[in-house]
């Protein structure tokens, strides 16, 4: 027996009862769709919550319209965000919708899309919606959600999802009583992965799952899962598989490659239908959510370290207009920082890449000295020990490259050349060395891949570098 309802195990503790409901403690410990711990979950406490306290953790959650602040966007017009309709009560998250004339809405554009849709107002009539968003302030990569939820019983959006750097995935889209025809109904689930890179117009929906359901979601709460993998996405409801695919399958759409940040929001779709004054105030009610991961022994990553996006500095607050398809710099992200003589030589692709669905590429042709590209200081974060290096290479059948050089920079460690003449071309190879670190990374700690044009024969052809790690030894 397992008891999701977290009342229900406070009541049996006041009865005396807890003895016999062991198992079921350590059973919320787990992801409802393993209770075996099949998966090897561990809980990250970072990006999960009970939602027990007497107040939302800042720590943990930012709350659109926070002292003024909105993360990206203020909400989808006509609706707005605002703060004070995000709060916990009776061990709930609560994000309530209603109709609140008072509020000052905000006089500008909507921030994303081409609409140019105002606040409070619809077809030049007062539609004054205030709503609520609240965003996590960490990202992760790769994991299992699982959120128990129960969608507001008006026509307002009720959404569970995640968003990072290109990426999105929408685990639920829920509505209570739908006023108009559309691929979103009481009774339906609807999940999307969206593709944010550039230029990213819409529509940027790539895949996912739309099906019926045997129930109305704002009727009662329910178990949603979404386990996400390195190259597989798995639904799951009330524990039960719902929908399942792979890396494989979706080819080039395929963008679940970088952390993301989770969201719980509420907003109108106006293609959807308006909700009207009667049937407001609603309230979204979230039990709980819960992270968690599998152990991974790569000591490199803050939160990924490769190529598919920037390495995340997430003791840096992420800015507050920092959209998903951008790849400015800031104190938040950065990116592998190439020299000048090396920006006609190195470049991200797609064309192959031993995990993910990018690479760096490394072209020879015209070189004219020494050539590098070096991570972002601070990306290296280890202590002292005896540790391995390892990385893979494809080198191309037509590539005559005979070296790579790789060094780490706070304290200094010239690897031994990885003598490239001895690798199988035309297929991904690993490359290993270990090493012993006396002391710990310093603030400027990096990692630095070198070309040297003595170690470069005149020829065409490509080098692709990847997950590249650090592990104990």
């Amino acid at each position: 027996m397992r008891i999701s309802n977290k009342r229900g195990l406070r009541l049996l503790t006041v009865l005396g009862l807890l003895t016999a409901t062991l198992p079921v403690l350590k059973a919320d410990d787990l992801p409802l769709s393993d209770q075996e711990n099949q998966g090897n979950w561990t809980l990250n406490p970072e990006v999960s919550d009970e939602f027990d306290a007497a107040e939302i953790d800042d720590d943990k959650w930012f709350i659109q319209g926070t002292d003024g602040d909105y993360y990206i966007w203020k909400g989808r017009p006509p609706s707005q965000y605002a703060a004070h309709n995000v709060y916990v009560e009776d061990g709930h998250l609560k994000i309530r919708s209603q109709w609140e004339p008072k509020f000052s809405f905000y006089k500008g554009a909507y921030a994303d899309g081409d609409r140019n849709d105002s606040y409070g107002m619809w077809e030049g009539k007062p539609m004054p919606i205030t709503t609520g968003g609240i965003i996590s302030k960490q990202r992760f990569l790769n994991g299992y959600m699982e959120v128990r939820t129960k969608a507001g019983n008006s026509n307002m959006i009720c959404a569970f999802w995640a968003l990072g750097y290109e990426s999105e995935v929408d685990i639920y889209e829920q509505i209570g009583p739908a006023k108009i025809k559309g691929d979103i109904q009481p009774d339906t689930w609807k999940a999307s992965v969206h593709n944010w890179s550039p230029p990213a117009k819409r529509p940027t929906r790539r895949f996912g799952l739309k099906t019926k359901l045997p129930f109305r979601v704002a009727d009662e709460f329910h178990v949603y899962g979404c386990e996400w993998g390195e190259d597989y996405l798995k639904l799951f409801l009330d524990g039960k598989l719902y929908y399942e695919t792979t890396q494989e399958k979706e080819g080039e759409n395929w963008v679940l490659t970088n952390p993301l940040e989770l969201y719980f929001d509420s907003e109108i779709f106006v293609w959807l239908g308006l909700p009207n004054k009667e049937e407001l105030p609603s309230y979204y009610e979230i039990d709980y959510v819960r992270v968690w991961q599998k152990p991974q022994d790569n000591l490199l990553a803050r939160q990924f370290f490769g190529f598919e996006g920037p390495i995340l500095y997430d003791d840096h607050p992420i800015p507050l207009t920092l959209v998903p398809e951008s790849s400015e710099v800031n104190e938040y992200q950065k990116f592998w920082q190439i020299g000048e003589h090396g920006l006609p030589h190195f470049s991200y692709s797609k064309e192959q890449a031993a995990k993910g669905i990018k690479s760096l590429k490394f072209t020879p042709k015209g070189v004219l000295g020494n050539v590098a590209i070096v991570s972002p200081a601070g990306a290296v974060d280890i202590q002292a020990g005896e540790y391995q290096l390892s990385l893979q290479v494809f080198v191309t059948e037509d590539c005559d490259v005979e070296a790579l050089n790789v060094s780490l920079a706070d304290p200094e460690i010239l690897f031994e050349t990885f003598d490239l003449t001895k690798v199988e071309k035309g297929t991904w190879i690993t490359l290993k060395e270990d090493f012993k670190r006396d002391s710990s990374s310093g603030e400027g700690d990096r990692l630095r891949l070198r070309f040297l044009k003595a170690q470069i024969p005149e020829g065409t052809g490509a080098l692709y570098i990847d997950n590249i790690a650090i592990g104990n030894k």
